[in-house]
């Protein structure tokens, strides 16, 4: 019978102890036993033992270093940023990997492109709790169990027919090499109390994803929360440098966004979606200083609206950029949204009906930013794990630190840059400015030749430093249109359309015959 060690006193554990010691010294019969290596992921992890809950993330990720937001089936040049994610949530085994996007029920609040960032980006998704069992239940369960390396932060096991305590036992690095020989079971074990507190979601997931992509909270949710159909509304910010614009007239174009309009010629017509109805709202859209001075001073438009359509802010600050060099009036805002003859005129003439879509270029997505999704207050409790700000990697002070680091550096390449500039400004002056003409006073058939009799090529800005070029500028009203919505979603149901369910049904049936 294995003794009660509980009711010995601490001289005779220490006796003990010694005992044991002395034997493991006295002869070969009882040197410890070498142990292998644990077997990789310890025992099997099964999600189907563990209490699964609904919650809300909410992160932010630089958009350059990411082939866009949305998972890809299909290989892409750079990684999305919730293929990313989502690893780090099965790495952390907060999800099942085998089950995949739709086994943790992941819905995405606004999609994102390629290029562009995020500061307050949402996704819900159910995931595993470390508190005890609720009404929340899996989606999909997998059929294999799962393993890992170890158990994420803030999980415990301390049972001890799984935990092993022994794998360094040989090698010196014990303080009590010689317990390895103890094949004595303990008297007594139980269960581990229930836990009072929750994973530690942010800390887990920052410790395993990159820099590029930070978790800044997290909440619980109703099991019918979801992050795109309960967002109250979504904010957009677009950053730009006042260089060749007239700001005041872009935010007089601004001010006709606001309200609910028809934005079919502001945006990217998709087929595949079969949208009918281009009626968005927006609730504010603003243009205000950030920093920096003269032609180098940073702006943003902040553009808040319930829903936006398929690349609505590239193609709204397209059309602003126009404006501000002086290309196009303010006017032109509402004359685009003049789809059906229901635009209010901004002065007494009458708008002119545009139907199709004129051909122009969108703005680059660099420098656009999703800044915030808004819930309602019944709906959300954003939270960190570390409220204190004790500086835990990762989260509250930590992650501060981390970003801030981030911003430090980028600071330092810009001032960089800007010499760069004034070095090559010694040798290379810079070109004479024809925008914006408010300021310059020039129109596009007074600005002068060059000294050779060539005509100037004009760069009119699209955003982060990038420019389309050219030396003849046509009016947005005067050229090419698009195919009308309702013709190019026709023709996609003809086409690709009808294709795809052919194949839907083909596959359907071969399904229905196995």
């Amino acid at each position: 019978m294995s003794p009660n060690y509980e009711t010995w006193s601490k001289e005779e554990l220490i006796a003990r102890l010694t005992e044991l010691e002395l034997r493991v010294k006295a002869g070969p019969k009882h040197r410890s036993v070498k142990r292998g290596p644990s077997p990789r992921g310890g025992r099997p992890f099964h999600f189907k033992d563990h209490p699964l809950r609904k919650i809300a993330v909410k992160f932010c990720y630089s958009g350059w270093e990411y082939n866009g937001l949305a998972y890809q089936i299909d290989p892409t040049p750079l990684p999305t940023v919730e293929e990313v994610l989502f690893q780090a949530f099965a790495k952390g085994r907060l999800v099942d990997a085998k089950a995949g996007l739709d086994g943790c029920g992941w819905e995405r609040c606004g999609r994102t492109d390629v290029g562009v960032s995020a500061a307050g980006q949402v996704v819900s998704l159910w995931v595993r709790s470390a508190l005890p069992v609720n009404d929340a239940k899996p989606l999909v369960e997998s059929s294999e169990p799962d393993t890992a390396t170890r158990e994420p932060p803030g999980q415990s096991f301390t049972d001890p027919q799984t935990l092993d305590i022994f794998s360094d036992a040989d090698n010196g690095d014990s303080e009590f090499p010689f317990l390895d020989i103890i094949d004595e079971p303990p008297s007594n074990s139980s269960a581990p109390p229930p836990r009072t507190e929750e994973l530690h979601y942010v800390s887990i997931l920052n410790r395993v994803l990159p820099q590029t992509i930070r978790v800044l909270a997290w909440s619980p949710v109703s099991p019918d929360f979801s992050a795109r159909f309960h967002c109250r509304h979504r904010h957009y910010k677009y950053f730009f440098t006042s260089h060749d614009l007239d700001v005041s007239l872009m935010q007089q174009a601004a001010n006709y966004l606001v309200g609910e309009h028809d934005f079919r010629n502001l945006s990217k017509l998709d087929p595949v979606k079969q949208i009918t109805d281009f009626h968005r709202r927006i609730m504010k859209a603003e243009i205000s200083p950030v920093e920096g001075e003269g032609e180098n001073r940073v702006y943003v438009l902040d553009l808040m609206g319930t829903a936006f359509l398929y690349h609505q802010v590239r193609h709204i600050m397209a059309i602003l950029f126009l404006v501000g060099t002086g290309l196009e009036p303010p006017s032109i805002i509402p004359t685009l949204m003049n789809a059906d003859g229901t635009e209010p005129p901004p002065s007494g003439s009458p708008l002119p009906i545009v139907d199709r879509k004129p051909e122009y270029q969108m703005a680059d997505g660099l420098p656009l930013m999703l800044w915030d999704c808004a819930f309602a207050d019944v709906d959300v409790r954003w939270q960190t794990d570390d409220p204190r700000g004790s500086g835990e990697p990762g989260s509250g002070t930590g992650l501060y630190h981390q970003l801030h680091s981030v911003h430090q550096r980028s600071l330092v390449h810009t001032t960089l840059e800007a010499h760069f500039i004034v070095a090559a400004a010694r040798y290379h002056p810079p070109p004479s400015q024809h925008f914006p003409f408010s300021q310059t006073g020039l129109t596009t058939s007074t600005i002068p030749l060059l000294t050779d009799k060539e005509p100037v090529v004009l760069g009119v800005p699209l955003g982060g430093g990038t420019y389309r070029r050219g030396v003849k500028y046509v009016p947005l009203l005067s050229r090419k249109r698009l195919d009308h919505v309702d013709v190019a979603n026709e023709r996609w149901r003809n086409g690709k359309g009808s294709r795809r369910s052919e194949k839907i049904i083909i596959g359907s049936s071969v399904a229905d015959d196995e």
